[in-house]
C-alpha cells in the first residue's frame, strides 16, 4: 500500500526499464513509495524514442512531487550513455544518450545505470559480498560489498556453453523454448557456478521469471520482487557521492 503523498519537490521518480515492461513509482528520499507502483508494456523491438515516449506516458498519474529522476535501464551504461541494450531494438542503441532524452523530455536530472545494480541497491542488506540475479528477458547481475555497488560486468554475456552466453541460456526465450523443468535445472546449475567462482555472502533473486522457481534454495539466497528494487532509486540520490553516479541535467 503506498505511503501519504507528500508535499514538496524533493521525491525521486523511480523508473526500471525492462525488455518486458517499464515500471515506475515515486519515492521520498529514504526510498519508501508515494504513490502506486505502475508499469506499462515495453514494445516489441524498442527504440529509444519508444522508450522516452513510454516513460512520459506512463508518468503521468504520479503527482509532480519530484525533483530528480532515477533509471534502470537493461544494458550497460557508462556516464548516462547506453551502450549495449540485447533485449530491445537492434542496431538502435550504441551510444545512446538516454539521460539527456529523458532529463530534457521530464525537466529533471536523470541518474542512468544499468537495472540489475539499481535493484541490487534496493534489495542488498549492506552485508559482505552480495550478488542480484535478474532474471526476466534476460540475465542480469550486480555485485556489492558492503552495500557499495562495486564495477557492473556485463557477465551475462560470458559464454556457458559453445553455443550461448548466459543471456541465451536462462532468458524468457530459453524459458519459453524448453520449459520450467528444463529451464530450473539451468539456473540450479549458474548458481552452483557462481557459489563457485563468486562465494558470495548472499545471492538475491528477482526479475519476472523468479516466480517460476521451483528448487529448494540455500538459506543465503533470498527471493526479491520488482517492487523492492525499483526502491534502490532513491539510493542512486541519497549516496551518490560514495557511488560516483554521472548526473544528467536537462538541456533545455
Amino acid at each position: 500500500m503506498a505511503a501519504e503523498k507528500k508535499v514538496g519537490q524533493t521525491n525521486i521518480l523511480s523508473i526500471d526499464i525492462g525488455g518486458t515492461s517499464i515500471k515506475t513509482v515515486l519515492l521520498d528520499e529514504d526510498g519508501n513509495m508515494l504513490s502506486e507502483y505502475m508499469k506499462s508494456k515495453t514494445p516489441a523491438g524498442a527504440t529509444p524514442k519508444d522508450i522516452v515516449t513510454g516513460i512520459q506516458d506512463l508518468i503521468k498519474p504520479i503527482p509532480q512531487t519530484y525533483n530528480r529522476v532515477s533509471i534502470g535501464f537493461p544494458g550497460y551504461v557508462k556516464n548516462g550513455i547506453v551502450k549495449t541494450a540485447p533485449n530491445l531494438a537492434k542496431n538502435k542503441w550504441a551510444d545512446v544518450d538516454l539521460a539527456q532524452r529523458v532529463a530534457n523530455a521530464l525537466n529533471h536530472p536523470v541518474r542512468l545505470v544499468n537495472d540489475a545494480d539499481q535493484q541490487g541497491l534496493g534489495v542488498v542488506e549492506g552485508k559482505g559480498f552480495e550478488i542480484v540475479f535478474t532474471v526476466g528477458t534476460g540475465f542480469g547481475t550486480a555485485l556489492l560489498f558492503d552495500g557499495e555497488l562495486l564495477p557492473h560486468l556485463e557477465l551475462a554475456h560470458f559464454p556457458i556453453n559453445k553455443e550461448e552466453d548466459y543471456d541465451d541460456y536462462i532468458g524468457n526465450k530459453a524459458y519459453e523454448e524448453i520449459g520450467s523443468d528444463r529451464w530450473n535445472k539451468r539456473l540450479k546449475k549458474i548458481v552452483e557456478i557462481y557459489k563457485t567462482v563468486f562465494n558470495y555472502d548472499t545471492l538475491y533473486i528477482g526479475g519476472g521469471n523468479s516466480k517460476h522457481i521451483d528448487f529448494k534454495l540455500d538459506s543465503n539466497i533470498k527471493l526479491v520482487t520488482n517492487r523492492d528494487g525499483i526502491k534502490g532509486g532513491a539510493k542512486l540520490w541519497k549516496l551518490a557521492d560514495k557511488y560516483n553516479i554521472f548526473t544528467v541535467n536537462p538541456s533545455v
